[in-house]
């Protein structure tokens, strides 16, 4: 049962931020965006972009998939599921 909770936490600490919602919300506009297409289009530092697309993927809110010489990001059904939920708040 505790194991479930630290899953649920993970989600939600995952989601936790502004500029990670909003790189979802990009996501789900826009798949399969590579690091450098992500930071450009919300004009934040690339380091910046990797880490919060870092923490997304530790949720399980985004997935990579290798493309070559570079990785593209699209959200997972949870990531999906997120979202929507996160705009009932609104």
């Amino acid at each position: 049962m505790t194991k479930d909770y630290r899953r649920l936490e993970r989600i939600m600490k995952g989601v936790a931020n502004h500029r990670r919602i909003q790189i979802l919300d990009l996501l789900e506009r826009q798949p399969e965006l590579s690091l450098h297409e992500i930071s450009e289009i919300l004009n934040i530092n690339l380091k910046t972009a990797s880490e919060h697309v870092r923490r997304l993927s530790i949720a399980g809110l985004v997935m990579k998939r290798s493309a070559g010489t570079s990785v593209r990001h699209k959200l997972t059904s949870r990531g999906v599921s997120i979202l929507k939920f996160l705009r009932t708040l609104e």
